[in-house]
């Protein structure tokens, strides 16, 4: 039998190496406890943007930590119209995507908090999960960007 101070020892390093794999796995799963934007393109100028009550377009792929898409606008080339701030759409996007510019690209990072909560949305969308967002604003009440003629 070994003795208690070995077995103490045994047991901190066991407790370490167990912090350490528990420090490293939470930081590679992506999960964030507050929203994070990222503006990854903004337009020279900025004539539209969306506010609260505004009906909005958007384009969006949205991820999970792992990379994993779960649903993306760009494939269906079909857009997600909805009025901002109404909580027509998760948290996240009602607070991401306030004073966004046309033609203006985001990422979101969303926590499961404004996201869809413990539950998720099965089958894609695990309960507790962390969402990840590409968006690009298309328009605001009908208004495309200047020169944007397609839509």
């Amino acid at each position: 039998m070994p003795s208690p101070v070995a077995m103490a020892k045994l047991l901190l390093y066991i407790v370490f190496a167990t912090s350490i794999l528990l420090s490293a796995s939470a930081k590679k799963s992506g999960d964030v406890k507050e929203l994070q934007i990222g503006v990854k393109y903004k337009p020279e100028t900025c004539s539209i943007q969306a506010h609260k009550g505004d009906r909005i377009k958007v384009h969006y792929r949205g991820t999970l930590t792992d990379g994993k898409v779960f649903d993306s606008s760009y494939e269906r080339g079909d857009p997600i119209e909805f009025e901002l701030g109404s909580g027509q759409v998760i948290k996240g996007w009602d607070q991401g995507l306030l004073g966004m510019c046309v033609g203006e690209k985001r990422k979101l990072k969303i926590p499961s908090k404004l996201g869809y909560g413990d539950q998720g949305s099965p089958p894609t969308i695990p309960g507790g999960a962390t969402l990840i967002f590409e968006t690009e604003l298309v328009a605001v009440n009908g208004e495309p960007s200047v020169g944007d003629s397609d839509l």
